[in-house]
């Protein structure tokens, strides 16, 4: 079983794949770490990569999309795997089409820009112990500090609201038309197009992922 996880930056999909990692003991797919391993052996892409990086440059589809063919040839990724990060874009899903790819199930979780956005801004986190806060729904029992050590939590960088905002904007640029894609061709081709199904991140983590397991199940 190969599964697409989709949605935008704080939608809790980090959350959902490893429950999905651990129900069917499949592997997971990084484009990011199959590029830091390609430029760490000194591969041909891995060489192509690090230059284009280098230069600040995305690398282009056609490395990643190699990387992926090399990588599930793997036996070891024999019983499916689950793509992280993958594919981003448009032309990513089309190379993974063009290249026959098959994917059997795309799971999306659609969270409001709204709620997002209050999620990850008063998001503060322990750094040391990854326990996380949140300044409205899981305050600290003091303010700023961590419960069990009293030591300071962290806002990241990340969760600033100017730059949750560009996250979400790019989301909705590049990403999210994936949806449409996938949805176009499950009408177009229903017998090798992917299984499209949508959930509510607003739910509670644990409602979410009964929901996915349940469908995923019965595919």
């Amino acid at each position: 079983m190969r599964i697409i996880l989709l949605g935008p930056p704080g939608a809790g999909k980090g959350t959902q794949a490893n429950f999905i990692l651990d129900k069917f003991g499949i592997p997971q797919i990084s484009t990011g770490d199959l590029l830091r391993w390609a430029v760490k052996n000194g591969t041909h892409h891995g060489r192509i990569g690090k230059k284009t990086m280098e230069a600040g440059h995305l690398v282009s589809d056609d490395i990643v999309v190699d990387l992926v063919k090399e990588k599930i040839r793997d036996p070891n990724f024999s019983s499916g795997c689950l793509f992280d990060g993958f594919p981003r874009t448009i032309p990513q899903a089309k190379a993974l089409k063009e290249n026959n790819i098959k994917v059997d199930h795309v799971i999306e979780i659609k969270v409001d820009d709204k709620d997002l956005i209050e999620r990850m801004v008063g998001r503060r986190i322990h750094l040391a112990s990854g326990r996380t806060y949140h300044t409205l729904h899981k305050p600290p029992l003091i303010s700023g500090v961590d419960d069990i050590t009293g030591e300071p939590l962290i806002h990241r960088h990340d969760d600033d609201e100017e730059v949750v905002r560009e996250r979400l904007a790019i989301y909705h640029r590049q990403t999210e038309p994936l949806i449409d894609f996938y949805k176009k061709w499950g009408i177009i081709d229903p017998l090798n197009a992917p299984k499209l199904s949508c959930f509510s991140g607003s739910q509670k983590i644990e409602e979410i992922r009964d929901e996915i397991l349940t469908i995923l199940k019965e595919s």
